[in-house]
């Protein structure tokens, strides 16, 4: 699926978020330098906006993994771009399998990729386990508005402008209503706080983007 909407993958998040996604995801990287990670890993890492925003804190290395070979072709192109080849590598791999020895980066993070998982759990046991001691994983992930009226207008916008306007440009005829689908059932706020704790980690938090269309959440091994 994610292969058949790459080429337009970037435009539609940019324009059915009315480029309120590029905000989020600087925030997340604002919350991730406190910790000042000098080697970080991009779970889900796509077309590697995560990653390539991540760079402005000057870490050693930074390795983006994702499964699907059309997003990090096109991931591979902006980073070239933007010289950031000596800082940024992209390899193909499994979020719940993930290639990499135990304990051996300062900092993991996902954008909108979580909730792609086939088994939450075991995705962020993995995410846990290739982090340093005291790392810091952080997730920015798409939520559901509790307040009146912004939840009954994004209901509506995501279940039925959203998937139109995606399908008209995109030219697929799944993708873009799985992504309400997936986002409605998946556990965020307090519910993916407390996933994060049972799965042992430890300083829980959430924070929520624009009146809860996103989350940010964090915690540390």
């Amino acid at each position: 699926m994610f292969d058949g909407i790459a080429g337009k993958y970037d435009f539609l998040n940019h324009f059915l978020s009315a480029g309120t996604d590029i905000i989020w995801r600087k925030n997340a990287i604002q919350l991730l330098g406190k910790h000042k990670p000098r080697k970080i890993l991009d779970v889900a890492t796509g077309t590697a906006d995560l990653a390539i925003a991540a760079s402005r804190l000057n870490p050693e290395q930074i390795t983006g993994i994702d499964l699907s070979n059309k997003m990090l072709e096109i991931g591979q192109k902006k980073i070239i771009q933007k010289n950031l080849g000596d800082h940024i590598e992209l390899i193909k791999g499994d979020a719940e399998n993930l290639p990499f020895e135990s304990n051996f980066f300062d900092a993991v993070i996902v954008g909108f990729g979580v909730r792609n998982f086939e088994n939450l759990e075991k995705g962020l046991m993995e995410m846990k386990r290739v982090v340093k001691e005291g790392g810091v994983v952080i997730i920015l992930e798409f939520s559901n508005p509790t307040q009146f009226p912004i939840k009954q207008l994004y209901q509506f916008y995501f279940k039925t402008i959203l998937p139109s306007v995606g399908k008209l440009v995109s030219k697929h005829h799944s993708a873009y209503t799985y992504l309400p689908k997936s986002v409605l059932e998946f556990p965020d706020g307090i519910k993916m706080v407390e996933i994060l704790q049972d799965m042992g980690y430890k300083h829980c938090q959430f924070k929520p983007q624009t009146m809860g269309i996103a989350t940010i959440y964090s915690g540390i091994k």
